[in-house]
């Protein structure tokens, strides 16, 4: 019987090593400061940081504003709602990883 073969894979995220302050994230994804405040508070982002003007923002931020702002614009869902949407797609996806990982996909 033939075993399986495995190809691992290695590789790096650039997207997860930049860093964006929050005119730089506003900016980049077309949105305003007061869309990226309130997904700050409704827990849509985690900045690092203490306040506005230290805040920095990850790759993993700026896709989910990314994500947050298509769910604003297209379904008009507001920041409550985003951050439960987003929310579950996480959970989704770490289910989904699990599932890859044990075999059963």
């Amino acid at each position: 019987m033939h075993e399986p073969m495995m190809t691992y894979l290695q590789g790096q995220v650039v997207e997860e090593e930049i860093h964006l302050t929050l005119t730089e994230l506003c900016h980049t994804c077309g949105i305003a400061v007061e869309h990226v405040t309130t997904w700050v508070v409704e827990g849509v982002l985690e900045p690092i940081g203490q306040t506005p003007q230290e805040w920095q923002f990850g790759g993993a931020s700026l896709r989910r504003a990314r994500l947050a702002l298509r769910l604003s614009r297209d379904l008009e869902i507001n920041a409550a709602g985003i951050a439960l949407a987003l929310d579950l797609l996480d959970e989704i996806e770490e289910l989904r990883t699990r599932l890859v990982r044990s075999g059963r996909s």
